[in-house]
């Protein structure tokens, strides 16, 4: 068994009835002498039967869930599920899928943040949720040339990160799918045109996204084929070569190279320092539960909005004011996450038009749970695709205010049982977006029982009655005014 990682309990192959079965004392003594995986291989090999661990249909009956902002995304994530993936397996597939299907929001290019949830005192982080931190990063040096600043990638390190903590199918198998939609093409999704059609203009001016998201200079409309061969190459020597090679291989000197040719340059050392983070997240009670937000500034205003909202649900004009005040504060520099929420008499502060993101959740069979946000820093980044490598680059964070990253996730620590999670997006509403999800899952016992308010959005998944333990009590839900899809089996 790996050491480090959220292991799964597999399920009970059928036993033919006229069929030799084992003894469990033999199964024992093989465990004893060679471990616990040679009684999975023994067993199958002697009564048969059974979808090996890693195919979807692995798992029978309750496998979790997963909501996003992206109907391929989410179903990505639920086949993981299926093939007996934990939460972070599935949190990667969706990330990655939306590389391809929704690369107005998230892509290579870009980055994000996630809350990270391991049901159980023997998880990597004691039981406690943890936040994995990777947004897009301004270069060092970006050079006189600049004319689209272009951030530092963090997507790939962030989600291999995220992976290495959590973890079990293989990175590369998880890699396999988005490569392969990226080859093939898939129907363009109407949340995609959707974003489309907001900035088709000055994005089809750059050849590269030209030759993508348009026919014959016509933007693509819903169902057409989205084909990406460039971004499934990059993909596939991310699968063969590592996510090492996109910061220091072969691959990084490229993205350095071709930076400057879309105006955006960044150094090869930009990338080689480029590091995601683990950091602990800000913790609010509530009642006999805790909950979990991002120490980002989206984070630290969501937090403020829910102790507005836990005192009056109704005052969601107060929830908003008091969270861009936290915001506007912590962005200010020299304070610390409590500090501020700790803070009284802060002058109202409207927060900087902010990029658009895109959130989701997913969590198994287990209870874990990741809830996750990710950003272009603008509606596809810098409009512009990095030759030869099928990458849209985002928008450096030095040329344009990043965005409120916001995610939650609330747990029990005594029972150290999953009980909710949500993640938004809807710019400088996501904060008060998770702050009202989650605060209507823990009072409804729902998962989203009314929309949150605009212009937030968001996708939830709750268990009533926690996880492990209530599976029938568990629901998931995504925002009803988006084109996304919540999916599971329970």
């Amino acid at each position: 068994m790996r050491r480090g990682t959220i292991t799964s309990l597999p399920a009970a192959p059928a036993v033919p009835s006229k069929r030799f079965r084992p003894s469990r004392p033999l199964l024992g003594l093989l465990a004893v002498l060679s471990g616990c995986s040679t009684v999975d291989k023994v067993e199958k090999s002697l009564i048969g039967g059974g979808t090996q661990t890693g195919t979807p249909g692995f798992v029978q009956g309750f496998l979790g869930g997963v909501a996003a902002d992206e109907p391929r995304a989410a179903l990505a994530g639920r086949e993981v599920l299926s093939a007996g993936g934990t939460a972070a397996d599935a949190a990667i597939a969706v990330a990655l899928t939306l590389t391809v299907t929704l690369p107005s929001r998230a892509g290579l290019g870009g980055g994000g943040a996630c809350i990270a949830y391991a049901a159980g005192a023997n998880s990597p982080n004691g039981g406690t949720p943890e936040a994995v931190l990777f947004a897009p990063l301004a270069p060092a040096h970006p050079g006189t040339n600049a004319d689209r600043p272009a951030a530092v990638p963090m997507m790939a390190r962030g989600l291999f990160l995220l992976h290495a903590r959590y973890g079990t199918q293989p990175f590369e198998t998880l890699l396999s799918s988005a490569e392969q939609m990226a080859r093939a093409g898939v129907p363009i999704s109407r949340a995609l045109v959707k974003d489309l059609a907001l900035v088709s203009g000055p994005l089809l001016a750059d050849p590269g996204a030209r030759a993508i998201f348009s026919q014959n200079g016509v933007p693509l409309t819903e169902g057409q084929m989205l084909r990406q061969p460039d971004l499934a190459s990059t993909l596939s020597q991310l699968r063969t070569a590592g996510v090492g090679d996109m910061y220091q291989g072969a691959l990084a000197r490229r993205i350095a190279q071709v930076s400057a040719d879309i105006g955006g340059p960044m150094q090869f050392s930009d990338l080689r320092d480029a590091l995601p983070k683990r950091a602990p997240v800000i913790v609010r009670p509530f009642h006999s539960d805790k909950i979990a937000f991002l120490p980002t500034d989206g984070g630290v205003a969501a937090a403020a909005g829910f102790d507005v909202l836990a005192a009056n649900p109704a005052d969601t004009a107060g929830a908003t004011s008091r969270s861009l005040a936290v915001a506007a504060r912590y962005r200010a520099g020299g304070i610390t996450p409590v500090a501020v929420l700790a803070a009284r008499d802060l002058p109202a502060a409207a927060v900087p038009a902010t990029p658009a993101s895109t959130s989701f959740v997913t969590m198994d069979r287990m209870g874990n749970a990741v809830a996750c946000d990710l950003t272009m820093d603008n509606l596809f980044g810098t409009g512009r695709i990095m030759p030869g490598l099928g990458v849209l680059a985002a928008a450096s964070p030095s040329a344009v205010p990043p965005p409120l990253l916001s995610a939650g996730v609330v747990w029990n620590d005594k029972d150290k049982a999953f009980r909710a999670a949500a993640g938004g997006s809807g710019q400088a509403g996501a904060p008060v977006a998770v702050a009202a999800a989650l605060l209507n899952a823990l009072t409804s016992k729902r998962p989203m029982s009314v929309p949150v308010p605009d212009p937030g959005r968001a996708n939830v998944i709750a268990c009533s009655g926690y996880l492990p333990g209530d599976s029938a009590s568990c629901g998931w839900a995504n925002d009803p005014r988006e084109l996304g899809l919540a999916v599971g089996a329970n």
